[in-house]
């Protein structure tokens, strides 16, 4: 990925200078040219790229589930803590004579109820005055329900002292300090779960329709070279995000956690004529650049922009907010006819490609499978190793727009 943005901003700077040359030089109209591409076999991935951010939705906000003074904090901000781990304390004097209190009172109701139910006698037992009161009989048995009700009141809040790990996690924020008073429910410690990590996304409203939940998709952290996380479609909002009238849709994708994978990075060297955008290939074509300077050139921003150290992934450790950068795969085809989208005419709803025989070009109409913006399929029409004319016009006052299946984004180069 980076080894894209670098070609992407390598590539941006030269048509700056191409499209916005010095004052003084002379401006000259060029001949068309014709070049030739061989018709090859070859994969072809169609693919979306946006930018989004790190996040975990599996977090909590830990509280003590009653009041008092914090006794003990174990654990500090991006400690990682397992499950059932204890990670703060409060001090529980006053909650353990409370607990003391409610089983006294427990027993006490437990002894009332028992004299209710029995009769009044003589005091030599050999009569009774008075039977059971039906009606006090059943306040003691309210009385020794309450009791009991705040006696596990009075155990909950004496357990709920100690706040504990729900899950393995690590320590986004610790909200006290020992000595603190604090409050029940309030928020003591943040807990993040690592083992989940989702990004969202936005794609435009001209590719959200190429999508489905269960795409394939790769996510690049940006601050890491060469290491990209597996990733699938989640799921696709229905609603749109308008912003400066352009219409996205947010799209969800979860990260594969337990797998990694090395980011497959072209080599400066390996850019081609085809990959270039229309303005930078027409300056090569015209002479005015050659595509080894490019190549220099990119490959000098490149190792510029490596030069840092490496992080593995064993030192990695996921954090939220981390910027990405995602591709999902729409579309991919293996072992396919290939041609450059350049070489493809259409006309009246029909495709074409010009073939060279010898000295000779034929017209042949030829049917298209999948594209992407460098690339398009041929299914029929075409043989591997025969060449296409790619016809490039002179000069042109305002470029006419041509039908893409896919429009090349900043950051596409493979």
């Amino acid at each position: 990925m980076r080894t894209k943005a670098v070609i992407a901003f390598g590539l941006a700077v030269i048509l700056a200078g191409l499209l916005f040359p010095s004052c003084g030089s002379k401006t000259n109209s060029p001949q068309p040219t014709v070049q030739t591409a061989t018709v090859r076999k070859g994969d072809l991935v169609v693919e979306i790229t946006a930018t989004g951010n790190l996040q975990m939705p599996n977090s909590v906000n830990l509280s003590f589930g009653a009041s008092g003074k914090v006794k003990e904090v174990l654990v500090e901000m991006g400690d990682e803590v397992k499950k059932g781990q204890v990670l703060a304390r409060l001090d529980t004097s006053t909650l353990e004579q409370s607990l003391i209190q409610a089983q006294i009172n427990v027993k006490s109701a437990q002894y009332s109820l028992e004299k209710a139910k029995q009769p009044t006698t003589t005091a030599s037992g050999d009569r009774i005055l008075s039977a059971p009161d039906p009606l006090d009989i059943e306040i003691k048995e309210l009385q020794l329900e309450l009791a009991k009700r705040r006696l596990q009141e009075a155990q909950q809040q004496l357990d709920e002292a100690t706040i504990v790990a729900p899950f393995d996690g690590l320590v986004a924020a610790v909200n006290i300090s020992t000595g603190n008073q604090v409050s029940a429910g309030t928020a003591a410690i943040r807990l993040l779960d690592p083992a989940k990590l989702e990004v969202d996304v936005l794609v435009s409203e001209m590719d959200v329709f190429q999508l489905k939940p269960g795409a394939r998709a790769t996510v690049q952290v940006d601050a890491v070279s060469g290491i990209s996380f597996p990733a699938r479609v989640k799921r696709i909002s229905p609603a749109a995000t308008i912003q400066q009238n352009v219409v996205n849709y947010k799209v969800r994708l979860e990260l594969v956690t337990g797998e990694t994978v090395v980011a497959q990075q072209r080599s400066p060297s390996q850019i081609t004529l085809e990959m270039l955008p229309e303005q930078v290939r027409k300056a090569v074509e015209e002479g005015r650049i050659t595509l080894e300077q490019i190549r220099q050139w990119v490959a000098q921003r490149y190792q510029q922009q490596t030069a840092k150290p490496a992080i593995s992934m064993a030192d990695f450790q996921p954090k939220e907010g981390l910027t990405v950068t995602a591709t999902i795969f729409v579309n991919e085809r293996r072992d396919v006819l290939l041609v450059p989208n350049s070489a493809i005419v259409k006309e009246g709803g029909k495709s074409y490609v010009k073939v060279l025989n010898g000295e000779v070009t034929e017209k042949r109409e030829v049917v298209t499978g999948v594209s992407n913006w460098q690339y398009t399929e041929i299914t029929e029409g075409v043989s591997e190793g025969e060449q296409v004319l790619i016809v490039k016009a002179s000069t042109s006052s305002t470029p006419t727009s041509t039908q893409q299946t896919q429009r090349p984004p900043m950051m596409m180069f493979r």
